[in-house]
């Protein structure tokens, strides 16, 4: 760590170790049901000489009434970075959404990271964000890279990283053995690792979401009864350390694609804690030639789980105990086309008293698809 750096990460750990008594005002206690209110799209725009797009992860600074969402672009068309907005809801849905300003992610050295041809080796992919209020900064989450093919390997773990608002960084996460990038089938899938986090209402606790599953805990979700099984990491934030791993069985792919061979994915794109024990737990299915994607939101509780952080694999044959998880929310039953949601966050209490529940859609910076936000009533 940089000298002049130390006194900053002395100060985030003071405040969080201070804060841990007081939680988040924007946190329900219970979640029954969820009940939709609207939609709302963000024009795919040019911002301040970037391109609005790729909005992967989404979280409410309650403080300063705004939202924090991150693009996943590794540089391809313009510098990583994530974007505030403000974002207007009533009882009826969103009435407006506008990006105020783009913050620029950068490296320990305070340089912005390289793109792909640059230099592979060092490109995060960004896929989840939450505001830390206790320190005031931001943790972000990378999927890393894993290519192995025709003699090239380009291996970059997955990792959490810690940066201030604007954008400098902090400190990174240590990674549990099991989530280290390996030219062997081990360890990480490509573009499958740290999609999602979140903390506990009183900031003691982070969670991390594989999207799917490990090469060692069996094959990825399939059609029909082919489900899944991936891990939730829980780390304690003062210490940076990882405390446990929980199996969660995902579902199987819901639509066949228009052909076989074709590309089909199931995998959580978010976590977002209730408790120290519950989570909302959004999965992401989409198939090929299929129109839209299929999304389930579910109640997780970890409360019986095992900690698996020891079990080499987790299947159905190993005899674990997983954690329960039950079925929220079927977006397929909303009566609209649902787009690649990838992010939720609790925003700010409706004018009804109500918790509101924000998603937002990753378009892939794809013509054919929107930087859609979708607003629910937490009941």
């Amino acid at each position: 760590m940089h000298k002049t750096l130390i006194p900053v990460f002395i100060s985030f750990l003071l405040l969080t170790i201070v804060s841990c008594s007081s939680s988040r005002i924007n946190v329900p206690t219970s979640v029954q049901r969820l009940r939709f209110l609207g939609e709302y799209t963000i024009p795919a725009e040019i911002f301040d000489g970037t391109k609005i797009g790729g909005l992967s992860g989404i979280d409410y600074d309650a403080s300063r009434k705004h939202y924090y969402l991150i693009c996943d672009d590794r540089a391809d068309t313009s510098f990583l970075r994530y974007y505030t907005a403000k974002i207007s809801l009533d009882n009826k849905g969103i009435t407006s959404a506008e990006i105020t300003a783009v913050t620029k992610l950068l490296k320990k050295d305070g340089q912005p990271f390289h793109n792909r041809k640059q230099n592979p080796f060092d490109v995060p992919d960004p896929e989840a964000i939450r505001f830390h209020p206790p320190s005031g900064t931001i943790f972000w989450s990378s999927e890393g890279e894993r290519i192995v093919r025709n003699g090239t390997t380009v291996l970059t773990n997955p990792a959490i990283f810690v940066s201030n608002r604007n954008g400098q960084w902090i400190d990174t996460f240590p990674l549990p053995p099991n989530m280290r990038m390996s030219p062997e089938a081990k360890g990480p899938r490509n573009n499958g690792a740290f999609e999602g986090i979140g903390f506990s209402p009183d900031y003691r606790k982070l969670f991390v979401s594989m999207e799917e599953p490990l090469y060692d805990d069996g094959p990825r979700a399939g059609l029909y009864d082919s489900a899944g099984w991936v891990r939730i990491i829980q780390y304690d934030v003062a210490t940076k350390t990882p405390e446990a791993q929980f199996a969660y069985p995902i579902d199987p792919v819901v639509q066949e694609p228009i052909s076989q061979s074709l590309f089909i994915v199931n995998g959580i794109t978010d976590v977002l804690p209730i408790n120290d024990h519950q989570l909302l737990v959004t999965e992401r299915s989409f198939s090929t030639g299929r129109l839209g994607n299929n999304i389930r939101v579910y109640l997780v509780e970890l409360a019986e789980a095992q900690d698996v952080s020891n079990v080499p694999s987790i299947r159905p044959a190993t005899q674990i105990k997983p954690v329960l998880k039950t079925l929220l929310l079927n977006m397929d039953r909303l009566g609209r086309l649902i787009d690649n949601i990838e992010g939720a966050t609790f925003g700010p209490r409706l004018p009804n008293g109500k918790q509101s529940l924000l998603f937002v859609a990753d378009n892939n910076f794809s013509s054919s698809q929107k930087n859609q936000l979708l607003l629910f009533e937490v009941e």
